[in-house]
């Protein structure tokens, strides 16, 4: 193939009280392997940008990219959409390909009714994007990209198929360069891990439980797991400090200690520290009913003082109904272990599942209340596609726009609307002081019912345990992020911008 100037693009996440916190690694990976093959790489990273339309119709005029490569997470799609529409405007012969979780879930959704021979809104959604887009990229993208730049190539490139070449192995993904963060200002996001400045990165891909509500339980690229060797993770850890100065990482991955070799990964990373004469500080995700005494000792030499894990409820019926496979007593010992060995806890709560009552929200309350996590979310879950509660949900007999999924071990149900993914974001997350909404009720509670009571977990909790809200800083214009664009867009932004 010969060499291309390609655009890839990271859309804003307008959902997100501050979008300037982690960078989007997936496609910083598509575009290092893109400029190892000796490719033209620009990076358009509209995190946190306000006036986002107009820095793409800018670039657009302005640069000679041939193709421009979009990710998008499901909340991005409405933002996704607005920046193709902007390009597609200024720049009708230039090719746009989409990849990332959205279109990794949606392609899963729609392969499920395909097999069932129910073709539905999943293929609805499909047909969308199809429309939309010249290329669609679901699964991993490290390689897929370069079948995409093909001229000739199908419109769908699918890298969630293990059976495929562009399936990622535990070989592949250690062989993988590091995500190309000198693309982007990495400098403007600012996370911190115990005061100390962080970055993230990520050592292992997937998650193989089968919790209801969790996106690509269907998807092969994010139910299997993939791991990086200890040496290779060290090794980015290594450059991040060398080349920031970086002494606080964010894990991002879904579960560490689902890796049988965890324990080897926490020494290899306090070998490393000691061998620099260097403390680094780490946070990451865990398994509540995996975590020992020993990993949690692992982790504390290693640095960590923070780990995060998706508690859920502290209901034991909606756990079982969530089929999280962790008990309500798991999760207050998985706290107590954490405490133990100084590691603080993070829990990451969820309301608005089959058969959530107000009993449900409240022993969701009384939990967090008994076990006095060091911080908290609380969420009001969405019907994602490639979720079994979107999957395997049926159309309501009578209101056409509602979809009824069941737990067959409880029967108990949940409603979700229909949403347009590509147009609608406020399900995610909120304004924690009154801007959530919700898009699923159950029997018991009405969608606006679950918006007062998650609202009156957050007050409760927070004013008991004395855990403040956590304020976010605005979008800023664009010139906050210019750091990636190539000089004669800069010109052209900073003068746009002083007008």
């Amino acid at each position: 193939m010969n060499e291309m100037r390609v655009c890839l693009v990271t859309p804003p996440s307008i959902f997100l009280l501050d979008e300037r916190v982690f960078m989007t690694l997936g496609v910083l990976r598509v575009a290092a392997v893109l400029e190892d093959a000796g490719h033209e790489v620009e990076m358009l990273d509209l995190s946190g940008i306000e006036n986002y339309e107009e820095v793409v119709r800018l670039h657009a005029r302005t640069s000679a990219t041939e193709v421009y490569g979009l990710t998008a997470t499901t909340p991005q799609m409405p933002a996704a959409f607005r920046v193709t529409q902007a390009l597609r405007a200024a720049r009708p012969d230039a090719r746009i390909i989409i990849g990332g979780p959205h279109i990794t879930l949606t392609s899963a959704a729609y392969k499920g009714e395909l097999a069932r021979k129910t073709p539905g809104r999943a293929a609805k959604a499909m047909d969308k994007l199809l429309k939309t887009y010249d290329v669609l990229v679901p699964g991993d993208g490290e390689e897929a990209i370069f079948e995409a730049l093909k001229a000739d190539a199908p419109r769908i490139i699918d890298g969630d198929d293990p059976k495929s070449p562009l399936f990622l192995t535990n070989q592949k993904l250690n062989e993988l360069p590091f995500p190309a963060r000198h693309l982007v200002a990495a400098r403007s996001y600012h996370y911190s891990i115990d005061g100390v400045e962080a970055m993230s990165l990520i050592a292992q891909l997937g998650c193989p439980f089968a919790c209801g509500f969790c996106g690509g339980r269907e998807s092969p690229s994010l139910r299997r797991v993939r791991t990086r060797s200890a040496e290779n993770v060290v090794k980015e850890m290594a450059h991040l400090h060398d080349t920031y100065g970086t002494k606080g990482f964010m894990l991002y991955d879904d579960e560490l200690n689902v890796n049988p070799k965890m324990a080897e990964l926490m020494s290899a990373i306090a070998s490393e520290q000691k061998r620099r004469g260097v403390e680094w500080r780490l946070r990451g995700f865990i398994k509540s009913q995996l975590f020992s005494d020993e990993q949690a000792d692992a982790m504390y030499r290693a640095g960590f003082r923070w780990i995060l894990t998706g508690f859920e409820s502290g209901s034991p019926r909606i756990l079982q109904n969530i089929n999280k496979r962790a008990t309500r007593d798991e999760n207050t010992r998985c706290v107590a272990i954490a405490k133990r060995h100084g590691l603080k806890v993070k829990a990451l709560m969820s309301i608005g599942h089959p058969g959530e009552s107000e009993q449900t929200v409240l022993e969701t309350r009384d939990w967090l209340l008994e076990s006095k996590p060091d911080d908290f979310d609380v969420t009001i879950i969405t019907t994602y596609p490639g979720t079994p509660y979107y999957d395997n949900a049926v159309q309501h007999p009578i209101l056409p726009n509602v979809w009824v999924y069941t737990y067959s071990e409880t029967g108990d149900r949940l409603y979700g609307y229909e949403v347009d993914y590509t147009m609608v974001s406020d399900y995610y997350k909120g304004d924690p002081n009154g801007g959530y909404k919700a898009y699923v009720y159950t029997d018991h509670l009405s969608a606006t019912k679950l918006v007062t009571l998650r609202d009156q977990v957050e007050r409760d909790v927070r004013r008991t345990l004395g855990i403040p809200f956590n304020a976010g800083r605005p979008a800023q214009r664009f010139e906050h992020s210019m750091g990636q664009l190539p000089a004669s867009i800069l010109r052209a932004s900073a003068a746009a911008a002083r007008s």
